[in-house]
């Protein structure tokens, strides 16, 4: 059964997964992908995603409550560096996203252990897979008005097939 079972253990004691997180939080910070297994990589997504969420709003608040923030991403992250990083660089390019902050990449199996590894990066500073891609646009289309050129070609040709019935 798995009632109340929240996260991945990861086979480690809690100061261990801890430890491993927060680690493995600051290379994906400061190198902006990192290849793991993918049981890490969804455990790191769950860790990394509300700490930079933390970063994103700190911008737009007091210097109190950023200041709290910062705090409480240090204490997740333990490296001054990364939170400096975070805070500045990552944040900034995050702004505007609402969330889904990483992608996870799956590569394959390890030769070793044959364990399933996947590469897991923040989705903003990849420019080789977004290069391609256009900015989309920012309007958005009701559906009631987008029917209305249809129905206006619709009846014509409805017309044209009566005008001939009434010929015969």
């Amino acid at each position: 059964m798995r009632h109340g079972k929240k996260f991945n253990h990861l086979g480690r004691t809690a100061a261990h997964r801890k430890a491993m997180l927060a680690n493995m939080g600051s290379s994906l910070i400061e190198h902006k992908r990192i290849n793991t297994t993918v049981a890490k990589a969804k455990a790191l997504k769950k860790f990394i995603e509300p700490l930079i969420t933390k970063a994103k709003i700190e911008n737009n608040q007091t210097t109190e409550k950023g200041t709290h923030n910062r705090r409480v991403v240090f204490s997740n992250l333990r490296s001054k560096e990364a939170v400096t990083e975070l805070f500045s660089t990552v944040a900034e390019k995050v702004g505007d996203r609402p969330g889904g902050y990483t992608r996870i990449i799956k590569l394959g199996n390890r030769l070793g252990d044959n364990a399933d590894m996947a590469m897991i990066e923040l989705v903003d500073f990849n420019e080789i897979y977004n290069a391609g891609k256009p900015k989309k646009k920012s309007t958005r289309r009701s559906r009631r008005g987008g029917g209305g050129d249809k129905k206006a070609e619709a009846p014509v040709p409805a017309a044209e097939t009566k005008t001939d019935d009434s010929e015969e």
